[in-house]
């Protein structure tokens, strides 16, 4: 469907000075492929799909869509944009519009529909996205996740051949990334070719046909979700897919500021979408802080979160201790019948216990 050959694009600077995004982008994307394009900020993603669509012309190479070179001196992009939507990290809805007017905005104006059959489909589009009973609303009362589930919509609505997603998700509160996920889903299962540069790892895993891993301005790594997250061939790629993000407390005494540090943790946990683990780590971390460990100062306190593995950690770390500060007994029972495991261990500084949430 789509080939892309030494695709390059270089910005120029009101200074006059130059910077090259995209280097040598050379790929072959197929119909009903779903491709997640993933990497460091700034390394080319988005000015890749804008590319691809002409929103953001190239400086150099080949794009062919359906055997024409849409490059090519003369061809009109309108013919391109019928058959390639685009969904915004922003939304791009007309606030001034309702949300069917929006959707059928495009169809009656381009595709030349009958306002009837355009608001009918337009109908079946919102239940789709399940916003069948928002149709006569304007975007203005609506939630980041219910805008972008509009957008979803009114892309649809021009019965593209591709849909390309530029950070869907980026521009939400982490509590509605999951409405725009599980529709893009549902797209997928339905055989939708799809482009989509996103953040969301365990999505791209789940829900892709290959991976392209993006960084130096090229596609420097292109496989399976299996392969690009299990069996990375590069160093960067797989230092890039195994992200650990944490949050670290030194406590140096028991009057330490704890509500505080509750916060914090409640916010890391709202923001790696970890909502339904707050409570639990609270009680884990108040437990442990007051009750097991209360007379070991000081301590590191880490709260871990990896993506690929969604595998959510408390460490308590003692440095210079040999031996575990664990009391012996059933004295754990209650944390251990609460929690997936508690692990501990020696390490080059000291002992640590490590607990999984």
């Amino acid at each position: 469907m789509i080939s892309i050959k030494h695709l390059s694009k270089t910005f120029t600077n009101p200074d006059g000075t130059q910077i090259t995004v995209l280097k040598d982008v050379n790929c072959e994307i197929e119909k009903g492929e779903v491709i997640s394009i993933i990497g460091p900020s700034g390394t080319g993603k988005s000015t890749l799909l804008r590319a691809i669509n002409m929103l953001e012309p190239p400086t150099g190479g080949e794009i062919w869509v359906d055997g024409e070179n849409i490059m090519a001196k003369g061809y009109h992009l309108d013919k391109l944009r019928q058959k390639m939507g685009m969904v915004f990290q922003n939304f791009n809805l007309f606030d001034h519009l309702t949300v069917l007017e929006n959707i059928t905005y495009a169809p009656t104006r381009l595709l030349k529909l009958p306002q009837e059959e355009a608001q009918k489909e337009a109908l079946e589009l919102l239940n789709k996205v399940g916003l069948a009973q928002k149709a006569d609303v304007y975007p203005s009362s609506l939630s980041g996740g219910q805008k972008q589930r509009v957008a979803i919509a009114r892309s649809l609505a021009m019965h593209p051949e591709v849909i390309l997603f530029d950070e869907p998700t980026s521009a939400l509160d982490p509590t509605m990334v999951g409405e725009v996920l599980s529709v893009m889903r549902q797209l997928a299962k339905e055989g939708l070719t799809m482009l989509i540069v996103t953040h969301e790892m365990r999505f791209a895993r789940d829900v892709s046909s290959r991976i392209f891993f993006m960084n130096e301005g090229v596609i420097y790594e292109d496989g399976t979700p299996q392969q690009i997250f299990e069996h990375p061939r590069r160093s960067a790629t797989k230092a890039f897919v195994n992200r650990i993000q944490k949050l670290v407390f030194e406590i140096d005494s028991n009057n330490f500021d704890f509500l505080s540090a509750d916060t914090e943790a409640r916010r890391f946990c709202i923001k790696y979408d970890l909502g339904a683990k707050a409570d639990l780590i609270a009680d884990v971390a108040e437990e442990m802080l007051f009750t097991h460990l209360k007379d070991i100062r000081p301590i590191t306190v880490r709260l871990t979160h990896t993506e690929l593995t969604s595998e959510t950690a408390l460490d308590f770390m003692v440095e210079g201790a040999t031996a575990s500060p664990l009391p012996q007994g059933p004295a754990m029972d209650g944390i251990r019948a609460k929690v997936k495991q508690v692990v501990e261990e020696p390490t080059t500084r000291g002992f640590r216990v490590k607990i999984l949430l």
